[in-house]
């Protein structure tokens, strides 16, 4: 079965040559020029991915926007930004909002897209048999409880709302507490690949989530130059 792609991207030339590199790979691409336009097909059918610009027309967050938008929609369906903004501060701003990967364009040629497309399929293909194979896995420690098949958090009875990659990140974590796990643990864990500072990021939300639901949260130490602990209580 063929893959289906959304492509939300401002600029006609770049919309196109994306959008036939994709084909090219065997998937089949719905591709929008605006916001507007995406969320309404959106909010009748979601894609099995979504590749945002952050900027379209006169929106200068329209991605950020319809990410959110998205976010709401689906906690789990894979969100890749592909724009020239490449600040760290934008790259921050799209993982904190549950981007799976962000990319620019000065650095994404049209061999490379369709490769990052397929290996982040394959990931889910596999987490999608994982899941399939095993029964139900529960992990309990002290105030906080994983449900790893339904994908769910809870903390203090509390449901804690996380993206697929804080899931994978809290889980490898919480699986042996008080091990420190590195960044590229953790970044093997959640099936991405990204900087330092996007786990820090990823990290920083995980705790903001937690302590919406308990300001006290304290379960996550940082440990300078090696990573980060859930702590033994």
């Amino acid at each position: 079965m063929a893959y289906t792609i959304a492509l939300v991207e401002d600029d006609k030339t770049l919309r196109n040559n994306y959008a036939q590199a994709l084909i090219r790979d065997g998937y089949r691409v719905n591709s929008y020029s605006s916001r507007p336009e995406a969320s309404s097909a959106f909010a009748w059918k979601l894609p099995d991915l979504a590749i945002l610009d952050v900027m379209l027309h006169d929106e200068m967050e329209g991605g950020f926007d319809l990410c959110r938008e998205l976010r709401n929609l689906s906690p789990t369906l894979p969100i890749i930004f592909l724009t020239a903004r490449n600040s760290d501060l934008d790259r921050v701003s799209g993982l904190r909002l549950g981007a799976w990967d962000y990319l620019t364009k000065d650095t994404t040629t049209l061999d490379f897209l369709p490769v990052r497309i397929s290996a982040l399929f394959k990931m889910l293909e596999a987490i999608s048999g994982s899941v399939q194979q095993k029964a139900e896995t529960i992990i309990n420690h002290d105030s906080l409880q994983i449900d790893e098949e339904r994908k769910q958090v809870q903390w203090k009875e509390k449901l804690v709302s996380l993206t697929l990659t804080e899931f994978w990140i809290l889980s490898a974590l919480a699986c042996r507490p008080g091990h420190v796990k590195s960044h590229d643990q953790l970044m093997a864990a959640a099936n991405v690949v990204v900087t330092n500072n996007a786990i820090a990021a990823h990290v920083r939300r995980i705790r903001e989530k937690f302590r919406e639901t308990d300001p006290d949260f304290d379960a996550i130490r940082a440990e300078y130059g090696m990573g980060y602990r859930w702590l033994e209580k």
